[in-house]
């Protein structure tokens, strides 16, 4: 299932709303797009990201899904936007190396340059080669969460930050999802296998978009 998708990366196509924040671009691509990572917007409404994706070097992804399933696209296809973070180490989950293969106590920042130096298809996409789509949804401690470190004195937001559980996105949004990654798997020409919770990548919230599925049968439009 094919889409049109214009010089600029904009997609035109019914179900895509185009509400494109410049803002959260950063500069045309320099390499073939490889993947695809779902992320959740860790904000309440549809109109809070929008609102800051306008702010000055703001970051974001290139397509925001509501709450109700209605798809915007927020950034041009062709151009780079931050939204990935730090790579984990891909081949640890693929069996080609193991924890001896990284320097003692390598931190995030480390092995994410070494992941950078390989090749796009042995590691997870990066910002330059993924494209990020956004569902709305706010992650929420459980009830009665107490700070394990009763001393650290912690303000609530870093404490939902670490331990928040982040919903299951609506049925229509993954919907909506599953036929956007298949317009895009089939235009774009990205392997099935390419497409990634924003936590499997990088070292985020482990249960942002765990419940997002992009398998789901997609009527013929």
């Amino acid at each position: 299932m094919l889409v049109e998708i214009d010089k600029h990366g904009m997609i035109s196509h019914a179900r895509v709303r185009h509400a494109r924040s410049p803002q959260i671009e950063r500069g045309k691509r320099t390499a073939a797009i490889t993947g695809i990572v779902v992320h959740q917007t860790d904000a309440e409404t549809l109109e809070s990201s929008l609102n800051s994706y306008r702010n000055p070097k703001a970051n974001g992804a290139h397509f925001l899904i509501d709450k109700d399933g209605t798809i915007y696209q927020t950034a041009a296809i062709y151009q780079r936007t931050n939204h990935v973070g730090p790579l984990k180490a891909r081949c640890l989950i693929t069996g080609k190396c193991t924890p001896r293969d990284f320097p003692a106590k390598a931190g995030a920042t480390a092995i994410h340059r070494i992941e950078m130096r390989k090749a796009p298809h042995e590691r997870y996409p990066g910002n330059m080669e993924a494209i990020g789509i956004e569902m709305v949804g706010r992650a929420r401690l459980p009830p009665g969460f107490k700070d394990p470190d009763v001393r650290a004195n912690r303000p609530l937001e870093k404490l939902r930050a670490e331990f928040g559980i982040f919903p299951t996105p609506s049925a229509a949004q993954n919907q909506s999802l599953a036929w956007l990654v298949s317009v895009l798997g089939s235009s774009m020409q990205i392997a099935p296998g390419e497409v990634f919770p924003h936590s499997d990548v990088s070292w985020k919230n482990p249960t942002e978009a765990q419940g997002a599925n992009w398998n789901l049968k997609v009527p013929t439009p």
